[in-house]
């Protein structure tokens, strides 16, 4: 990356436009950045800073500072410039913060105006500049890409800050690993740590969950053992003991085998109890048929001599039907006078009753006189029509105010019921999501398992890939110690020739003399006596031409390098990927995940029913509590209703209370009136039918005397009592028939023979042979019980089993992945007894970072002091931290005496080239870390004022040292030496219109 130029407006201590033309500083390759206290050095590279990556410097932008310049006029907008050559590409950047801005036309005040940034190319060919974007995510992103840095990199790397340095330099491990982290970005590494306790711990859990899901078997196996469990001493291992999966397998098959003894023993237990049941139950059947036998015999000599006894019954009943059948001629007229005075009784009764029930004054009265009595009762009636329409409005209203007593309380019944289903809602949508959620674990497992297929095949692929690196490699290594080889020795000629120039230098400048022009050196017009080139003088084209094949030397040996350590890093990530193993054990380990992969799959069948059901309870819960709020609203319009029929039933009332007179009610009153009318009417039509059926009943008589004499009877009376009617006589023959029936069917059973034989012989014990019979079934039912519970048992001891070695299988996988993930986890976190040195993994690599670091710098430490101090990393613990970032200790070795110490030794000039150093070696190793993007452009921010002129002249040895392949140091500081050693120089002035920059030289 090389900057261009950088014009900056209106910002910071700058009120009117500046422009540096980097160009023209780096042509020199060292420059110096100056000026007094508060003139704006710093601000120069906040402007650059701020153009690339939005905002200045992170210690700056914290203080609360505005970029807008107080002495830029209203109307000049804040703007910073910068133009630069990165990746190859030729970009200027423009960026305006959000400031204030006067409104426009003749509006008073001013408005905020949003951040604007702009990113241009410059076409290559054509010269002419082409927008890429306005927007500043992309800008941004854009410039992080091409850099290779964020801000904070890009602060410590390109601008570097000596004062941090310098609290680095003697910070404790803790500290120095904060700045470590934000430059290489090791999160990554503490987030794999993190992910290694947390695979540790959900490993452990699943292990502990297999072993109490085994012990839970075990504890089934017991239960389902039975007595048999007893004689097997009981498992003392516990969840996480290694060995408890083969405990519990020798376990239960001790358990198992007692469990098929017993089964066996039952078996023949059955078959016995079975022989005996059977002969039991032949002997318990022929004892009830003798006994049916003996009581059919019985039974029928009880029939026939209740037969013999009943004869005389028999013939009254035929002498009975003879009668009969003499009273069917006088039928007729008894039917007529047996209706004619059965009216009149029920007249004559009908007439006492409805005398009883009338007044007295009526007790008497004709036909005639209760008719008219009744008809005015009946006007009366007609009046209360209206009345008797109010007090059943006045009873709806209260059966409906009843109604709405009941709906209130079926309401709240519907109100309570939902209430109480939704109690327990929460557990059951808990239970459902745990099934849900274990269905989803199966399926994870199965998706992690299936992200693992993959990374198997890769690794037969890296295996392959490996074995092919490795002569390619081989060759690689040829040509690199070739290349290094020619690199110095092209090195070694181009120093011996700059050595022979720069002795030589007086008779280079003298040839750039022209009379009455000023020397560069002195600034003399006269030169009286220039120096003239010696014997084998080197001028500026050699050197530079030994200098380019060098380059070029140095450009192969890079290349070689680079391409060496690409096949290195490709061979080592094959190597990584394969890890070791051939290409058998990786196809094995691939087939190995199938299965597991399949057996993950098919436990996650459950996902789907679990979330139907999860789904039909939501439904379920939706409608429960659509239920109460309809109840509730319902209750609500109730209340209001019950209002308006309160008011309505008030003003009935009084119109009932003028009707109902003396009664109770209206309608009592009505009822009343009704009863009245209808007892009138019942009356006289009392008294008409208890004259008709006299007159019909008189008749009656006469008929039936005639009919009777013709009979043969000698009254009416007696053909009255003889007469019965067809049914009557229908049921006298259907008794005279049974009888008939009976006595044969107990002749037919008296003659049969075993019958009579069973008769004959001695009384059945029935009860003896159901005893015996019943003491059989009990015996075969307990021995059958007996055998089915041992028969199930020794199933269920099966079943589990199954269950405890599929439990057992699936554990081992399991418990290898827990101790392989704890393993590396203990290594990572630094718990491990194989971690030797007790370091995270986040800080073992800063501290290979570190190592690298205090590498770098010392290279350049070693020249600024004159080869006495080098640094060194140091792993040792240190107190004070806690541990928590051993292995980042930072030591300096004095070549004087011998030792090692600490930096916080150092004397104030010594910590100044030191940290300086820290500061170089820490910019090129983050630049390598960062995609070894070329830093074309440095700067350095103070600290030289601690150093005495010896020391100074080496560091500025060390910095124009980084001028080697075009590359500019920039120095900012206001030490007055370095004005007279460093020609190229880049002035700020401050003054009370704001602060201006100049580019100057040194003898100017």
């Amino acid at each position: 990356m090389r900057l261009h130029s950088l014009c900056v407006t209106a910002f910071g201590p700058f009120g009117a436009a500046q422009h540096v033309d980097f160009d023209e500083l780096n042509a020199a390759g060292l420059f110096l950045l100056h000026g007094p206290t508060g003139a704006g050095k710093t601000s120069v590279l906040d402007a650059v800073c701020f153009a690339l990556y939005g905002s200045v410097p992170g210690a700056r932008e914290g203080r609360g500072l505005t970029l807008r310049s107080d002495h830029a006029a209203p109307g000049v907008p804040t703007e910073v410039v910068l133009e630069l050559t990165v990746g190859g590409r030729r970009l200027e950047v423009t960026r305006r913060p959000a400031q204030l801005r006067p409104k426009k036309g003749n509006r008073t005040g001013f408005v905020t105006e949003k951040a604007q940034s702009w990113l241009r190319e410059r076409d290559a060919g054509t010269g002419e500049w082409q927008a890429l974007s306005r927007s500043h995510q992309e800008i941004g992103e854009e410039i992080s890409q091409l850099v290779g840095m964020n801000r904070e990199q890009f602060c410590q790397v390109v601008l570097l800050p000596q004062g941090d340095f310098a609290r680095f330099l003697r910070a404790d491990a803790e500290a120095r690993g904060k700045l470590l982290g934000k430059l290489f970005d090791t999160r990554r590494f503490a987030a794999v740590e993190e992910r290694l306790a947390d695979l540790r711990r959900t490993a452990e859990q699943q292990v502990k969950q297999g072993d109490e899901r085994l012990l839970a078997l075990a504890e089934r196996t017991a239960e389902a053992a039975g007595p048999a469990a007893r004689d097997v001493p009981r498992l003392e291992q516990r969840p996480g003991d290694p060995g408890l999966a083969a405990a519990v397998l020798a376990w239960a098959a001790v358990a198992r085998s007692g469990a098929v003894e017993r089964r066996d023993l039952a078996s023949c237990a059955v078959a016995a109890t079975d022989s005996r049941r059977a002969a039991a139950r032949l002997a318990l059947e022929d004892q009830r048929e003798l006994l049916r036998l003996q009581q059919r015999f019985a039974e029928t000599r009880r029939r026939a001599d209740a037969l013999d006894e009943r004869r005389e019954q028999f013939e009254g009943l035929r002498a009975r039907q003879d009668l009969a059948r003499a009273a069917d001629r006088a039928a007729p007229a008894l039917t007529l006078r047996a209706a004619a005075e059965r009216d009149h009784r029920e007249a004559t009764r009908a007439y006492e009753q409805a005398r009883t029930r009338l007044p007295a004054s009526l007790a008497d009265a004709g036909a005639d006189q209760l008719a008219e009595r009744e008809r005015r009762i009946r006007q009366e009636l007609g009046g209360l029509d209206a009345a008797r329409r109010a007090e059943r409005r006045s009873a709806e209203i209260t059966a409906e105010r009843a109604a709405l007593d009941r709906e209130a309380r079926a309401d709240e019944e519907l109100r309570q019921d939902a209430d109480d289903w939704l109690t327990g809602w929460d557990a059951v949508r808990r239970g459902l999501q745990d099934r849900i959620e274990a269905a989803q674990e199966a399926a994870t497992r199965a998706g992690h398992l299936q992200s693992q297929l993959a990374p198997a095949a890769a690794r037969l692929a890296a295996a392959r890939r490996r074995d092919e690196l490795d002569q390619r490699l081989r060759a690689a290594e040829q040509s690199l110690h070739s290349a290094r080889d020619t690199a110095a020795d092209a090195r070694e000629h181009w120093l011996d020739l700059r050595e022979r120039r720069l002795t030589g230098i007086a008779a280079e400048l003298a040839a750039e003399l022209r009379d009455g022009e000023a020397c560069k050196v002195c600034g003399a017009t006269g030169h009286p006596a220039p120096a003239r080139p010696g014997s084998g003088h080197v001028d500026r084209a050699a050197e530079q031409g030994a200098q380019d094949a060098y380059g070029r030397a140095e450009e192969t040996r890079t290349q070689a390098e680079s391409a060496l350590s690409r096949l290195q890093q490709t061979h080592a990530a094959a190597q990584a990927e394969a890890g070791g193993a051939s290409f058998a054990e990786l196809a094995l380990l691939e087939g190995e995940l199938r299965r597991d992969h399949a057996a993950a799959h098919a436990s996650a069948g459950d996902m789907h029913a679990a979330r139907e059901e999860l789904g039909r309870a939501e439904q379920e819960h939706t409608r429960r509590v659509d239920v109460r709020e309809r109840a509730e609203r319902r209750s609500a319009a109730r209340t209001s209703h019950r209002e308006a029929i309160d008011r309505e039933l008030a003003g009935l009332q009084e119109e009932l209370t003028r009707a109902r007179g003396d009664a109770g009610s209206v309608e009592e009153q009505y009822a009343t009136l009704t009863r009245r009318v209808a007892l009138l009417a019942d009356a006289a039509e009392a008294v008409r039918s208890y004259e008709a059926t006299a007159d019909r009943l008189k008749s009656a008589d006469g008929s039936l005397a005639d009919a009777a004499f013709k009979a043969g009877f000698a009254t009416t009376e007696d053909a009255a009592r003889a007469f019965l009617d067809h049914p009557e006589q229908r049921a006298l023959q259907d008794r005279i028939d049974a009888w008939q029936a009976e006595r044969a069917a107990v002749a037919d059973r008296l003659r049969e023979e075993d019958a009579v034989e069973a008769a004959d012989r001695p009384a059945a014990d029935v009860w003896a042979a159901e005893a015996a019979h019943t003491a059989a079934e009990r015996a075969q039912r307990d021995a059958t019980s007996a055998y089915d519970a041992a028969r199930d048992r020794c199933a269920a001891l099966a079943r589990l089993a199954r269950q405890a070695e599929e439990e057992a299988r699936r554990l081992g996988p399991l418990r290898a992945d827990y101790e392989r993930v704890a393993r590396l986890a203990g290594l990572a976190a630094g718990t491990s007894a194989d971690n030797e040195r007790k370091m995270r993994l986040e800080s073992y690599v800063l501290a290979a970072r570190l190592e690298q670091v205090a590498a770098a710098a010392t290279a350049r430490l070693h020249r600024m002091s004159a080869g006495r101090y080098t640094l060194v990393h140091s792993d040792e613990r240190t107190t004070g931290t806690g541990g928590r970032r051993a292995g980042l200790g930072l030591h300096v070795v004095d070549s004087w005496t011998g030792r090692e110490r600490d930096t916080s030794t150092l004397s104030g000039g010594e910590t100044f080239f030191a940290s300086l150093a820290l500061a170089l070696g820490l910019a090129d190793v983050v630049t390598d870390e960062a995609g070894g993007v070329r830093l074309d452009t440095l700067f350095i921010d103070e600290g030289f004022g601690s150093l005495d002129e010896a020391t100074l002249d080496e560091v500025i040895d060390v910095l124009d040292a980084l001028r080697e392949r075009n590359r500019s140091v920039g120095i900012v500081s206001h030490v007055g030496d370095l004005r007279r050693r460093i020609p190229v120089q880049l002035e700020v002035l401050k003054g009370r219109a704001g602060s201006v920059v100049r580019p100057r030289n040194a003898g100017d």
